[in-house]
C-alpha cells in the first residue's frame, strides 16, 4: 500500500499519523484497529476495550503534540454492548473528546473494532519519526513493562491489570515536548522495535543503554519489558543540553548510520525486538 500513499500528508506510511496542512491549521489523523484475541482477551470487559481503543489512538496524536478534535468509531456489535458504550463514555469524558460519528455492523466472526482520531497540531511542524540527528540524545517519558504485567494479572485473575486494560494517552506531555524534540513516537509494539523504526525512518543508528531504561517489572524481566510493548510511553530524540518541563529519562544516543539501525549497549540485539503482526 505504500506505493499508493503518495500524498505528502501520508508521510510514506512511516509515521504514527497522517499530517495534513490546511491553510494555517495542521490536521493530524490516525486510525487503529483492535481484534478480539489479539489486542484484547475474549470475554474481557467491553468497557475496558472501549477505553483502550480510544486511548491508543489518542496516544498517536500525543506523539505529534496534537490536541484531539474528535473520533469516528467503527463498531462490530457483540455481547454486552451497553458495557462498551459505558466505557466509551468514560474515556471520551476523561480526555474531553467528542464522538463525531462512525458506523456499526453485525458479524459472526471475532470482534474487530476500529477508531479514527482527528487532532489539531499545537506546534508546527508536527514531530515525525524521521527527524532524529546524529548527536541527539534518546529519551522516554516513563517505564516499560507495566502492560505486560497487567495482561498476566488479568489472565491469572489477581494482581494489578489496569496498565493493560486502560492505558493512558500522554497528550499533555506530547504537547509540552513537541517544540523541543527532533523526532517522537509512542511505544506501542516494544521499545526496541519502535526505536529501530525511528532509527530507520531517520537514517541513523540508535544505541540504547539497557540499564538506563526505566522498567515496571522485576530486574530479571528487563529484557522482556524492553520488547513487550503496549505501554504507550513517548519515545523521542532531542539535541544535547535540552531541558524539559515533564518527567523524562535519558536512555540512549543517536549516531551516524552504521551497519545496524539499533544497538543495545553497543551491540546488535538478538531475537525479536517486539510485536509484529503476522510474525
Amino acid at each position: 500500500m505504500r506505493a499508493l500513499a503518495t500524498h505528502p500528508a501520508a508521510r510514506g506510511l512511516n509515521d504514527d499519523c497522517a499530517v495534513l496542512e490546511l491553510g494555517s491549521e495542521t490536521l493530524v489523523l490516525t486510525h487503529d484497529a483492535m481484534a478480539e484475541g489479539v489486542h484484547f482477551l475474549r470475554g474481557q470487559d467491553p468497557a475496558d476495550v472501549a477505553w483502550k481503543l480510544v486511548a491508543t489512538n489518542l496516544s498517536d496524536l500525543a506523539a505529534k503534540g496534537a490536541e484531539p478534535v474528535g473520533v469516528l468509531l467503527g463498531y462490530q456489535l457483540g455481547t454486552n454492548d451497553d458495557r462498551f458504550v459505558a466505557g466509551l463514555a468514560e474515556v471520551l469524558a476523561c480526555y474531553n473528546v467528542p464522538l463525531l460519528g462512525g458506523d456499526t455492523i453485525a458479524a459472526s466472526s471475532a470482534q474487530v473494532l476500529g477508531l479514527t482520531a482527528l487532532g489539531r497540531a499545537t506546534y508546527q511542524p508536527a514531530p515525525s519519526r524521521s527527524g532524529a540527528q546524529a548527536g541527539d540524545e534518546l529519551w522516554i517519558t516513563g517505564p516499560v513493562g507495566a502492560a505486560m504485567l497487567g495482561l498476566e494479572a488479568l489472565r491469572n485473575g489477581h494482581g494489578e491489570s489496569l496498565a493493560y486494560r486502560r492505558p493512558a494517552a500522554l497528550l499533555a506531555e506530547g504537547r509540552a515536548l513537541a517544540p523541543l524534540v527532533s523526532a517522537m513516537m509512542d511505544v506501542s509494539d516494544g521499545l526496541l522495535l519502535d526505536a529501530s523504526r525511528m532509527a530507520a525512518a531517520s537514517d541513523v543508528t540508535i544505541d540504547i543503554d539497557r540499564s538506563a531504561v526505566p522498567i515496571a517489572t522485576p530486574e530479571d524481566r528487563r529484557d522482556e519489558a524492553l520488547r513487550w510493548g503496549e505501554d504507550y510511553q513517548l519515545l523521542f530524540t532531542a539535541p544535547p543540553g535540552s531541558t524539559f518541563l515533564v518527567p523524562v529519562h535519558r536512555i540512549g544516543q543517536v549516531h551516524t548510520r552504521g551497519p545496524a539501525a539499533l544497538l543495545l549497549d553497543g551491540k546488535v540485539p538478538t531475537g525479536k525486538l517486539g510485536y509484529q503482526h503476522g510474525s
